[in-house]
């Protein structure tokens, strides 16, 4: 199970300090999502093009392993991943929320994305979650999944 994060697990929204540093709001239940999918001895792979210390600890506290931040190429880490885990393209399902995106979208076996998402226009996964990013949009789609697992 793939996931970006922001505008997924966050509503794209970042808060910033004057001097600069920034926070970021995440829905707990999305992270209890992580846990129902651990229970159901399924994993978790989290893909974002930020590399922030934020979504590091997010996943450390969910003890998310398979983490990749800052990544540009997602198809190409996904490739990857599939061939050292001996996983085919179609056995991962995946949410994400815009347009870097929609490589990995068009090719693994269920593709969702949030009702907020900017890009609903430009693609049409098998999924749009009723809930927006931020909103427990990563929760619905691992919900949806377990109902046929």
């Amino acid at each position: 199970m793939g996931t970006d994060i922001d505008g997924v697990w966050t509503n794209g929204t970042m808060f910033y300090s004057p001097n600069g540093d920034y926070m970021k709001a995440f829905s707990t239940y999305d992270g209890m999502a992580v846990e129902v999918l651990k229970e159901a001895g399924l994993d978790v792979l989290i893909m974002t093009g930020e590399n922030s210390e934020m979504v590091r600890k997010r996943a450390e506290k969910l003890n998310i392993n398979k983490v990749y931040l800052g990544e540009k190429e997602k198809l190409k880490r996904l490739k990857y991943i599939c061939s050292r885990f001996e996983y085919e393209l179609d056995e991962i399902a995946y949410i994400g929320d815009d347009i870097n995106d929609f490589e990995v979208l068009k090719v693994v076996g269920l593709s969702a994305m949030p009702s907020s998402s900017p890009v609903l226009h430009k693609f049409t996964p098998d999924i749009v979650t009723n809930r927006g990013g931020g909103e427990g949009a990563f929760r619905e789609f691992v919900e949806e999944i377990l109902a046929y697992h």
